[in-house]
């Protein structure tokens, strides 16, 4: 597999992931602690966020 390639399937499964994040919030979240909807790209961020967070994300290895 070329680095192009594979750097086309990261982006493709982030891209997707943020659809998914942003689906499953908008219909659970709102209504359960009455708070408003997210978009897309604010999902996409919180992907990112989380990836830095808990060291998944960029190929940061946090706690070894």
């Amino acid at each position: 597999m070329t680095l192009f390639s594979y750097l086309l399937i990261v982006a493709g499964t982030l891209f997707l992931v943020s659809a998914l994040l942003m689906w499953l919030w908008n219909i659970t979240i709102p209504r359960i602690f009455n708070v408003r909807e997210i978009t897309y790209w604010e999902a996409f961020r919180l992907i990112i966020i989380a990836g830095i967070l808990f060291g998944r994300g960029f190929g940061i290895n946090i706690g070894g």
